[in-house]
């Protein structure tokens, strides 16, 4: 519907021209051509902004796996949106994404200055990022049963019952599956926004947790967003998987770079698929789907 480069797309394109020196054509808003030449990265201090509420953390995707592997510390900024609906959010980095990473042996640390919601944005927030000298090839196999999970409701310049109504929903929806300890969590932001978090343990004693969360809109009940989190929860838990839909795809190109790993994830999207083609095209790895039940896969390289 909107081809070429968006805005947070252009910012990561020219981040990650930043951090290594690249010879860039096509890096113009609404591009659908790109040629990228890196040349070698370079740890340090860097500030990104995209100037929207388009998603930081896209940004910081693509510039930390060159900064892991540079050799020194780097210290970058960014700001722009962290809560959007439609890609990963700063909690999902925070409690999800990067802690599972640590596994690997990437050394991260987050301060967060302001969140920013959709559609004002003006997030802003710092990831401190030490060099590795080697990843290591992570499995995640083995489920666990989880017995309770921690429920958010993120609220800004909005009533503090949308986000009560969200925990009780989710208790409810959740009764004789899960326990659930919630809080409503009150934050300044440039704009009015909500987003709902339901956080579960991952697997045995691994520190990452899975994290379900969605984003509150105009003409959709507190409680109709707790239900579709809850939903999404239950629905993974009774996959048996480990690593649930959206992290999946974003673990791919970290197997790569650690020469080998394995999970276990639910029917693997559109987007997963894509990025594992997109990977075996430039690097030659070949990424593995093996169905082993009806809704869980094993993905290995």
């Amino acid at each position: 519907a909107k081809p070429g480069l968006l805005r947070q797309h252009l910012t990561s394109v020219r981040a990650a021209k930043e951090v290594c020196g690249a010879r860039v054509l096509g890096d113009e808003m609404g591009s659908s051509h790109v040629r990228f030449e890196p040349g070698k990265v370079k740890a340090g201090e860097y500030q990104f902004s995209i100037g929207t509420a388009g998603s930081t953390s896209l940004v910081c995707q693509t510039v930390l796996p060159a900064l892991v592997l540079a050799d020194d510390k780097s210290r970058i900024r960014f700001s722009g949106g962290t809560h959007n609906g439609m890609s990963p959010s700063l909690s999902f980095l925070q409690y999800s994404y990067l802690p599972l990473l640590s596994i690997l042996g990437v050394e991260t640390s987050v301060t967060v200055e302001r969140l920013g919601f959709f559609p004002a944005g003006g997030g802003c927030w710092q990831l401190e990022v030490a060099p590795a000298a080697a990843l290591l090839p992570v499995e995640l196999v083995e489920p666990v049963s989880p017995r309770q999970c921690i429920a958010q409701a993120l609220l800004s310049k909005l009533d503090r019952s949308i986000g009560e109504r969200e925990l009780n929903a989710a208790s409810r929806s959740l009764e004789g599956v899960l326990e659930v300890s919630g809080e409503v969590i009150q934050v300044e932001t440039p704009g009015p926004g909500n987003s709902f978090l339901l956080r579960c343990q991952g697997a045995g004693n691994k520190p990452h947790e899975s994290v379900f969360e969605e984003t509150g809109q105009h003409g959709v009940s507190a409680e109709r967003v707790a239900k579709r989190a809850s939903g999404r929860l239950k629905a993974f838990l009774h996959s048996g998987a480990v690593v649930e839909e959206h992290l999946a795809d974003q673990l791919l190109l970290w197997l790569v770079l650690a020469g080998g790993g394995c999970f276990t994830t639910t029917n693997p999207s559109q987007h997963c698929r894509t990025n594992a083609a997109v990977i075996q095209q430039m690097t030659g790895c070949e990424i593995e789907f093996r169905q082993q039940q009806r809704n869980r896969w094993l993905v290995s390289l």
